[in-house]
This record gives structure tokens, sequence and C-alpha cells, in this order.
């Protein structure tokens, strides 16, 4: 089990829109440097750093075929992660009828943004 200071280094990893691009593409399967840096459409040097780190905190690992490295998914919480940020909430969560401690008081109307 991941200690709670795992989790929040993984959930920081994962926070940029390359990486999570990149996982999403992972997810259908290898990938070589080559064909991530067509589909993300960045340079070869950015696309090396955004994979050196998702290595570095063993979410993806590679192999060498050839010349070639081809990257995979490791870190078998990443498909749950991704599915979860797919999915579209269309309502908030039920506001409070009062404290549940005390059981006294109401929630005074709109909640704040």
């Amino acid at each position: 089990m991941r200690s709670l200071i795992k989790r929040v280094e993984l959930l920081r990893v994962l926070a940029h829109p390359i990486r999570i691009k990149l996982l999403e593409e992972l997810l259908k399967g290898v990938k070589c440097v080559s064909d991530i840096e067509e589909f993300l459409d960045i340079s070869q040097p950015n696309v090396s750093q955004h994979l050196s780190l998702l290595r570095r905190y063993g979410v993806i690992d590679y192999y060498m075929d050839g010349r070639l490295r081809c990257y995979f998914l490791k870190d078998p919480i990443i498909p749950d992660i991704i599915e979860i940020l797919k999915k579209n909430y269309m309502k908030e969560l039920p506001v409070p009828a009062c404290c549940p401690v005390t059981k006294n008081g109401t929630y005074p109307g709109e909640r704040r943004r």
C-alpha cells in the first residue's frame, strides 16, 4: 500500500496536460518515442523530459527493440485514475441539512464558489 506521501507525489507527477495525454495514449498499448512525438506534437527533448519523470516515479517503463525505446504503463493504478479524470460529473454533492456533530443549524442558501 502506498503511503500518503507517495500518493501525493504520484498526483503531482501526473498533474500536467501533456503527461495525461501521454498516459491516455499508453493505455492503448506500447508506444515508441517517435509515435509519442507525433501524437503529442512536441519536441523530442520535451517528450524525453516527460517520459523520464514518469519513469522515475515508476508510472511507466520501456524495453529496447533494436534502437527503439518502447514505452508502456507499469503502475496498475493509472487506468483507474485516467478513467476517473474522464468522467463528466453533472451535479454537485447535496448540501448538508445541519451540522453532523451538534445537529443544529441549517445550511444558509447557495454554496459559495
